[in-house]
């Protein structure tokens, strides 16, 4: 099982049906897909419209693998053309903490190879982190719910920097 940029994937969560659009491939990271806003009880009647909908946050996820291996429910159900906005390969971030456990500076990864800042007052929330969060972090983002403890991430919108 493969998915494309453009595919919208349903996925079921305890709370309701939520909604992923792939955005990109990467030949060594798993899919990037942007998460839209809103949990349905229902199917909504026009997937495709589903694609216009902001993006809440966008995340690496191995979706197509934890769909196969029955870690999570979902299915491909549209294909949409991905918003401008999200067209461009995301900036992800990733802190780099110096012996003490402070912040030292910010590596930002846009698919190839890595840049970084030192200026660490400033905490680029419109950019991803940098990693791979395990199937039940990934849900919990989705539903929109407290991340559970302990699970953590594997580490591996359009960022302003």
């Amino acid at each position: 099982m493969q998915f494309f940029p453009g595919d919208v994937i349903e996925i079921e969560t305890p709370s309701g049906l939520a909604y992923v659009q792939v955005t990109h491939n990467h030949v060594v990271y798993p899919e990037v897909v942007r998460v839209l806003r809103g949990l349905y009880d229902t199917p909504p009647g026009d997937l495709r419209m589903l694609a216009e909908l902001p993006t809440r946050f966008a995340a690496m996820f191995p979706l197509a693998s934890a769909i196969q291996r029955g870690w999570v429910t979902g299915r491909k159900v549209a294909e949409a053309r991905v918003p401008a906005a999200d067209q461009r390969f995301p900036t992800f971030k990733m802190p780099i903490h110096d012996r003490e456990g402070n912040l030292a500076y910010w590596w930002f990864w846009e698919g190839e190879g890595l840049r970084y800042s030192t200026d660490i007052e400033q905490t680029h929330d419109d950019c991803p982190m940098r990693e791979v969060p395990t199937v039940a972090t990934f849900l919990a983002r989705l539903e929109g719910r407290p991340e559970p403890s302990g699970h953590g991430v594997q580490a591996a919108e359009t960022c302003l920097v």
